[in-house]
């Protein structure tokens, strides 16, 4: 049986760097000569992603059961391309994914498994890796509060959720969880994310799990 594709997935407070790393992650595996495919969450550019967008810089208004779930559905437009590019045996690095629309939400107060359920059977990652940063080091970063999120006291609710995210995976065995610290240089941090990922990202025997469940497609 050939290797399919790595599914690698970045997530972490905002400003906490994820954008950069996964920048960084995406030209080493090209170095590497490994096929890989950089996608983001939201994908701002579908028309579901546009609404998102106008949300997030403040410019328009929504519920916030109504936002989640246009954020999960934006995340399923993309799931049958994630699962095609991986069949194919291209690595596909997500910057945020189904973790990110959880985390948000129940820092809103809404219900976690409420949050969780929408995203059920989407791909799971083989690897999601936390880029971990105190709200107040992000806070410090440039560009910080110019969306909607990116205030101090609700991003410290959202590391909490993460911690419990990140604990259900590594319990679940869906793929592996891993924590990195983004509050140093971003070299060591892409190095020490190199890390995690370069062994992976030489293809994955086996099929693919499906996120919150314990179906496995044949």
């Amino acid at each position: 049986m050939s290797k399919r594709g790595a599914f690698i997935v970045i997530e972490g407070l905002d400003r906490s760097g994820k954008s950069t790393q996964t920048a960084l992650l995406l030209s080493r595996l090209e170095s590497a000569r490994i096929p890989a495919k950089l996608l983001k969450f939201p994908d701002r550019t579908t028309a579901i992603g546009k609404m998102i967008d106008s949300y997030l810089k403040s410019q328009s208004d929504l519920d916030d059961h109504a936002i989640h779930l246009l954020f999960s559905a934006n995340r399923w437009e993309l799931a049958s391309s994630i699962e095609h590019l991986l069949a194919a045996g291209t690595t596909v690095v997500c910057d945020r994914y189904a973790f990110s629309g959880i985390a948000f939400s129940a820092s809103k107060g809404l219900p976690y498994e409420w949050c969780r359920a929408p995203d059920v059977s989407l791909p799971a990652p083989d690897l999601a890796v936390f880029l971990d940063i105190t709200p107040e080091a992000a806070k410090a970063r440039g560009g910080y509060g110019e969306e909607r999120y990116e205030k101090e006291e609700m991003q410290r609710r959202v590391r909490e959720v993460f911690r419990r995210i990140g604990e259900e995976i590594k319990g679940s065995g869906l793929g592996a969880w891993v924590w990195v610290d983004a509050g140093r240089e971003k070299g060591v941090v892409a190095e020490e994310v190199w890390g995690h990922v370069e062994l992976l990202a030489r293809g994955v025997e086996g099929p693919l799990c499906r996120l919150w469940t314990d179906e496995i497609p044949a």
